[in-house]
């Protein structure tokens, strides 16, 4: 099985749906797909690059895929996961409002750069809203190394003058909680 790690975020309704529904039933539709899933809890985020938009939601989703699942059909998936949710990428600006991002951040050891996926992650490091949720799903797993990079890449951006994201736990009356059945 292939360990898989994925950044998810929302700052936009679709269909009378809240940025935290959205989240919620996208973890349901992960569920189904990914073995022994891990939510991260939810945080509430200040938008990054385009900074004039609503606060984003914002967790992180550790689970397995089978060995010979491939990352792009993986992507293609996903892709429709966040088109199920009103994710319209023809109408949307880059690091603008969207009601449903998944990104991979992880796909097993593989790596990938090219104009349709980037694995890992080019700017997982530049990001609190997905270090502080991977390194909680990352405490329920043997990935002992990639979290320790993660808590040294918090620490160094922590220690900037110029973070333009602050992390808040959402309260917890709103966390949302999934259970895979």
């Amino acid at each position: 099985m292939k360990r898989v790690l994925l950044g998810l975020g929302s700052n936009k309704s679709y269909k009378d749906n809240s940025p935290l529904d959205i989240l919620r039933y996208a973890c349901g539709e992960l569920s189904g797909y990914l073995v022994k899933p891990s939510f991260s809890s939810v945080y509430k985020t200040r938008a990054m690059y385009v900074e004039d938009q609503d606060d984003f939601y914002n967790m992180c989703v550790l689970g397995f895929v089978a060995d010979d699942l491939n990352a792009y059909d993986f992507l293609k998936y996903i892709n429709e996961v966040e088109a199920k949710y009103g994710r319209d990428r023809s109408k949307e600006i880059r690091f603008g409002s969207r009601s449903l991002d998944i990104d991979i951040e992880l796909f097993g050891e593989e790596k990938f750069n090219d104009s349709l996926l980037q694995v890992p992650h080019p700017r997982i490091c530049e990001r609190m809203f997905v270090l502080v949720p991977a390194i909680e799903v990352l405490k329920k797993s043997a990935d002992k190394i990639i979290r320790d990079n993660y808590i040294k890449s918090l620490n160094l951006l922590k220690e900037k003058e110029d973070i333009n994201t602050i992390i808040k736990i959402v309260p917890q009356q709103v966390v949302l909680k999934w259970n895979r059945k």
